[in-house]
């Protein structure tokens, strides 16, 4: 056993024992899970079952510099538990949370009726109803938040915020892109600045699992108060990127940023969705550039697709659009006509 992951299981055995749910000596298995970058994940086999172990790191494993408080750990489960909540047939169980290990414990999903969203998108399967209901769900927790007495105490990160999105996404992308570098910052200081809604931060499709009572939205690490519209965009951005990179999805993937934003347009009740949906059009050309160029980039994509995100990205800064559908419209435009 690696020198890694023994010091994997001395965690999650401390953890187990911590949080009541079983010895350190009826811990018989730890699997470390791969995918995230942000932090150790692993199925622990305890008791003769199986549960679902995280802890924060302090550097995340990408190749560029990039380091965040540890103690994020806290907001996320307190988003879990908001959706839990706010989505209970979409909410996963969750066991409890150490302070000092800096990490949870939660239940392991798995059957075949679990699927993971990104896997999906990748393997081009048809919709069933997926985008439009990540969209709903991530509407009514934005939506509960906007509410009086919601409790805002647990989400004042936005420094953690800043360290995990602000800076790696739009900052670190503005000092490779001099000539958008104005519209970059720009969006990185209104990002800052607000504190209105509950966002997640990491709505990817390689975070939402469906089972049959719906989507599962996991690792919300970033989660502070701030601007709605990033969750949004975030989200849509890893369609528009999936429809650049699949051609032949490409009409059902596009056609599929319309049918998210109305799902989640529907909740929107703290201000005019046309104002939101303005800042996602703002927002979603930088968040195409940081997936290319920024310190996590996306790993599906051919050097011949980033080049075309790229280009479109730095357009789409530079003319800026207000309305989804005609941003999406141009996008297809430019792609068949670079196709062609």
């Amino acid at each position: 056993m690696s020198e890694d992951q023994t010091e994997l299981s001395a965690r999650c055995r401390a953890l187990v024992e911590e949080l009541g749910i079983g010895r350190a000596d009826e811990v018989t298995d730890v699997e470390r899970l791969t995918g995230g970058v942000a932090s150790d994940i692993a199925r622990v086999r305890v008791g003769g079952g199986d549960i679902c172990v995280k802890f924060a790191l302090s550097q995340l494993r990408v190749a560029a510099e990039w380091k965040a408080p540890v103690h994020r750990s806290a907001a996320e489960y307190a988003w879990l538990t908001v959706a839990a909540k706010v989505a209970p047939e979409s909410a996963i169980r969750l066991l409890g949370r150490s302070d000092a290990l800096h990490g949870f414990a939660m239940e392991f999903l798995s059957g075949n009726d679990v699927i993971l969203w990104k896997a999906a998108l990748l393997a081009e399967a048809p919709d069933r109803g997926e985008t439009e209901a990540v969209g709903a769900v991530l509407g009514k927790i934005h939506q509960a938040s906007a509410e009086a007495g919601f409790d805002t105490a647990p989400f004042q990160n936005r420094d953690d915020f800043r360290a995990l999105r602000i800076e790696p996404y739009l900052t670190f992308t503005a000092s490779r892109h001099p000539a958008v570098a104005a519209p970059l910052n720009a969006l990185a200081d209104r990002l800052y600045a607000s504190d209105r809604i509950l966002v997640h931060g990491d709505i990817s499709p390689k975070n939402i699992l469906f089972r049959s009572q719906g989507p599962v939205i996991l690792d919300a690490e970033c989660a502070t108060m701030g601007d709605p519209s990033f969750d949004p965009a975030f989200c849509i951005n890893h369609l528009l990127l999936k429809a650049v990179h699949l051609p032949a999805s490409r009409q059902r993937l596009l056609a599929s940023v319309g049918r998210f934003w109305r799902a989640y347009a529907a909740q929107v009740t703290w201000e005019p969705p046309a104002a939101l949906e303005a800042r996602v059009c703002h927002l979603l050309p930088a968040l195409m550039l940081a997936r290319v160029d920024g310190k996590s980039p996306v790993e599906y994509l051919t050097e011949e697709s980033r080049q075309t995100v790229r280009a479109l990205a730095i357009k789409g800064l530079v003319h800026p659009t207000d309305r989804l559908a005609g941003l999406v419209d141009w996008i297809d435009r430019e792609l068949k006509g670079k196709s062609a």
